[in-house]
């Protein structure tokens, strides 16, 4: 996997802490900084999300797309699946996060439950490396609502 990240800040026409990533799947992610009013020059314009929001999200499309892929596998009937994640992190350099909590809402037609219980563990505890790995730094809690369709 590979990705490139270039600062676009340098040209004066963006943000001042702006940068463009272009995955090696070819897709472009724009990212930028939280204004700064103290030393504008250091902070960004929020013309993008932040880079560690861009962390949360992908670990979020990570484990979602775990989720649905278990409950399809197991034939169940799923029509929809969303995840709310909240964080918390440090007050100190590195502000890694400490606290994640996923709260998921599946959709369908006669899902068990136990189904999407057993699917978001087997996401949390297996598959989704993206939350396995900030598991190392962040306690994560999941919860879940099954709304029928």
């Amino acid at each position: 996997m590979e990705c490139t990240v270039s600062w676009t800040g340098a040209s004066g026409t963006q943000s001042p802490m702006g940068f463009v990533a272009e995955t090696g799947s070819g897709h472009v992610v724009a990212m930028d900084g939280a204004p700064d009013a103290a030393r504008p020059e250091n902070g960004g314009r929020n013309l993008a999300p932040r880079p560690m929001e861009l962390l949360l999200a992908g670990t979020g499309g990570c484990t979602a797309y775990d989720v649905v892929l278990i409950l399809k596998r197991g034939r169940h009937d799923v029509r929809g699946c969303s995840v709310r994640l909240s964080s918390e992190r440090a007050d100190a350099d590195p502000k890694v996060f400490t606290r994640i909590h996923m709260q998921f809402t599946v959709t369908g037609k006669g899902i068990p439950a136990a189904a999407v219980e057993r699917a978001i563990a087997m996401s949390h505890d297996k598959y989704c490396s993206a939350s396995i790995m900030l598991g190392k730094t962040a306690e994560i809690t999941t919860g879940f609502e099954l709304v029928e369709a």
